[in-house]
């Protein structure tokens, strides 16, 4: 049987306490980070938590927001590490065929332009640099990542269930190496 269960996408994770009335540091990870409130109640992954955030200021590089029921510096410390997810279709809907979600490519599968299948894709990696295209290979578990650039991911078919990756290569073979 089919899990029936929304999928819960990772909005934001809670840092250290900020300060001693119960104020918590969070990294958001949505486009516009002070839209996190504007998700309602947030699932967690510690059973039966849920979190609501009452108010949030964006600073650098986080968010300093003010939980519900949290009013001192020691519940704030104990909520140090805590993911934060909303179910996938609580998310404004996209707007086109170039307009997805990255959630919505984790199980496309991954096709190479003459249409044979390289894998599906588990993830969406990135190290600092740009994203990545993390595809695992069905007969032999080997992963493979690839640069998420229009160039290598030339066609995204969510719809359809499947994105078209041209393989890039290591050097020219036509090209001789320098003596």
């Amino acid at each position: 049987m089919a899990d029936a269960s929304p999928r819960k996408l990772l909005m934001g994770r809670i840092g250290a306490a900020h300060g001693i009335k119960g104020e918590v540091r969070i990294t958001s990870f949505t486009e516009e980070p002070l839209g996190l409130k504007d998700y309602g109640p947030l699932a967690t992954n510690k059973p039966g938590l849920v979190i609501e955030i009452e108010s949030a200021r964006a600073t650098t590089n986080v968010l300093v927001a003010r939980l519900k029921g949290i009013t001192d510096r020691t519940a704030a410390e104990k909520l140090n590490g805590v993911e934060l997810y909303v179910d996938r279709d609580r998310l404004p809907p996209t707007s086109g065929d170039d307009d997805f979600y990255h959630a919505d490519l984790i199980g496309l599968e991954a096709r190479l332009v003459d249409g044979s299948v390289l894998g599906t894709v588990t993830a969406i990696p990135n190290f600092g640099a740009s994203d990545l295209l993390e595809v695992r290979d069905g007969r032999s578990g080997d992963t493979f990542l690839y640069p998420f650039t229009r160039q290598v991911v030339p066609e995204v078919h969510v719809a359809e269930g499947y994105l078209v990756i041209e393989v890039p290569l290591d050097s020219d073979p036509g090209q001789e190496e320098p003596d």
